[in-house]
């Protein structure tokens, strides 16, 4: 059976740019290890599968070697799928039944443009104490370290110290918690209030564009740090994204990103 496959640039409305995911809407159930070899294929961070259900739809996420439990850009290319190539109404939900249970997408059309809402679980952090080999493979020193379920939260003391990381993966690899959300202040003289980068040699990424699941983490991070609701958030990789950050202290962050499609195929 053919199976249609999309690329989507998630969290920015310019081409090349954002997260690219691929997205396969199903149409029956498909085994596990073709969905692996799939995202193998396509080489990107993840490689989204969705298939509807009786309430909803069903959503896994599979970077080049595992299945992941939460994925954020993935999720955003997913919605802008269903609604542009006419699986689901733009003025309905997008109800997602995956491993991190119900996630929910909406259409947001502003004066700003267009975007879309992820209804995501927030993710909190507590403190702890730095390996030596974390301080290490990141190359600079760390204002404040914490831990979550996706891995180090780590702040340094300028958003220029972010953007010129150049961390020592293979050091990283052999940590205990390999993968690293690293953020600081954003530049005065922008519209942002941080910035951030992912690394994810765990995962098999050694670094992630723009990463939706680490904005889980850093709502409610820096929310503690600066007392507001509501933040623009810029991750700065090579690619670039910027995502819009709402969580009120509770157990739900809604972030919100653009998206475009880039290219449009088949499998075999």
């Amino acid at each position: 059976m053919k199976q249609t496959i999309i690329q989507v640039d998630a969290f920015t409305d310019q081409p090349f740019q954002g997260n690219p995911a691929a997205v396969c809407v199903l149409e029956e159930p498909a085994d596990e290890a073709w969905m692996q070899n799939v995202a193998q294929e396509m080489n990107l961070s993840e490689t989204a599968f969705v298939i509807k259900g009786k309430d909803g739809f069903n959503l896994r996420w599979f970077t080049p070697t595992t299945e992941v439990p939460l994925c954020g850009h993935a999720t955003l290319a997913t919605a802008h799928a269903l609604w542009s190539e006419g699986h689901l109404a733009k003025e309905k939900s997008a109800q997602f039944n995956t491993l991190s249970g119900l996630l929910i997408a909406n259409f947001v059309s502003s004066d700003q443009g267009d975007w879309i809402e992820l209804d995501f679980p927030a993710n909190l952090s507590t403190e702890t104490a730095a390996p030596p080999d974390l301080i290490t493979a990141l190359g600079v020193p760390l204002k404040v370290v914490q831990k979550n379920s996706l891995g180090y939260l780590v702040e340094v003391d300028s958003a220029q110290i972010v953007r010129d990381l150049k961390p020592n993966f293979s050091l990283l690899k052999t940590l205990a918690i390999p993968d690293v959300v690293v953020t600081s202040l954003a530049e005065q003289n922008t519209d942002y209030d941080f910035v951030s980068r992912f690394f994810a040699p765990g995962l098999g990424i050694d670094e992630d564009p723009v990463t939706g699941a680490a904005h889980c983490c850093l709502a409610p991070y820096w929310r503690s740090k600066l007392g507001k609701d509501r933040f623009l958030a810029q991750q700065v990789s090579a690619r670039g994204g910027v995502i819009k950050v709402n969580y009120d202290g509770g157990s739900r962050v809604l972030l919100q990103g653009q998206a475009l499609t880039i290219l449009r195929g088949e499998i075999l």
